[in-house]
C-alpha cells in the first residue's frame, strides 16, 4: 500500500504526514491569500470602481466573475497556473467587497465595525478549526445539506436584490454566517481526516466561507449601527 494514501470513508485519503503537509500548506495560502483581498478592497474604495455596481448589475458582475475564477482555479489546481489564479480571483473578491467597506467607513465608528467583523470571523475560524480536530466522527454526510442551504441562499440573494427588503437581508446575513460557519468545519475536517487532497480547493473552499461570514457579519453591523 502506499506510504501517503490510504482507503478510508472518502475514498482516497491521505496519510497523516501527508494531511498535515495539506492542512499547512493551506492555512499559508489562505493567509497569503488575504493580502490580495485587502488590496482589491482599498483599490475599490479609493477609486470607487464599485460603486455603480448595485442591484442587478452588480449582482451579475459578481456572479459572473466569481464562477468564472472558481471554474479557472479548479481546472488549474493541479499546475503553476493554480495558486496566481486564486491569488487574482482573492483580489477580486476584494474589488467586490469594497462597496460595502465604503459603506461602512461613512459611519463614524466604521472602522471599529470592521475589526469586530474582522474579529468575528477571526473567532469562528477559530472555533471550527478547533472541533474539527477533535470530532471524531465522519462529517461528510453534512456536505450535501450544506449544498441546498446555500442554493436556498443564493436564491433568497437574488429575490432580495429585487425586493429590497432590509428585514429580507438581516435574515439571509444570519443564515449565511451558519451555513458558511458549517462549511468551515465541514472543509477543515476533511482536510484533517485526510478526504482533501489538494490544498489549493482546500484553500478556495475556506477563503469563500471566510468570505461570506465577513461579509455578512459586516453587514449585520452596518444594519445595527445608527450612524446613518
Amino acid at each position: 500500500m502506499n506510504d501517503n494514501v490510504f482507503s478510508y470513508g472518502y475514498g482516497t485519503v491521505l496519510s497523516a504526514d501527508a494531511r498535515n503537509k495539506v492542512l499547512r500548506n493551506t492555512y499559508w495560502l489562505l493567509a497569503l491569500s488575504l493580502l490580495p483581498t485587502v488590496a482589491g478592497a482599498w483599490v475599490g474604495v479609493v477609486t470607487g470602481i464599485t460603486a455603480q455596481l448595485s442591484g442587478f448589475l452588480g449582482l451579475a458582475v459578481f456572479m459572473g466573475g466569481a464562477f468564472g475564477f472558481m471554474w479557472a482555479i479548479e481546472k488549474n489546481k493541479n499546475s503553476a497556473a493554480g495558486v496566481p489564479i486564486l491569488l487574482a480571483f482573492t483580489f477580486f473578491m476584494g474589488l467586490m467587497l469594497s462597496r460595502l467597506i465604503a459603506v461602512i467607513l461613512g459611519k463614524s465608528n466604521g472602522a471599529e465595525l470592521i475589526m469586530t467583523a474582522f474579529g468575528g470571523t477571526a473567532g469562528v475560524f477559530f472555533v471550527m478549526a478547533s472541533l474539527a480536530s477533535v470530532i471524531k466522527r465522519s462529517l461528510e454526510g453534512m456536505g450535501k445539506w450544506l449544498m441546498v442551504g446555500a442554493v436556498v441562499l443564493l436564491v433568497g440573494s437574488v429575490i432580495n436584490v429585487f425586493v429590497g427588503s432590509s428585514a429580507g437581508m438581516m435574515a439571509i446575513s444570519v443564515l449565511a454566517i451558519g451555513i458558511f460557519s458549517l462549511f468551515m468545519l465541514y472543509d477543515l475536517k476533511r482536510i484533517v481526516d485526510g478526504g482533501e487532497t489538494n490544498y489549493i480547493s482546500a484553500t478556495l473552499g475556506l477563503y469563500m466561507s471566510l468570505f461570506n461570514v465577513f461579509q455578512s457579519l459586516l453587514a449585520l453591523l452596518g444594519m445595527g449601527s445608527n450612524d446613518d
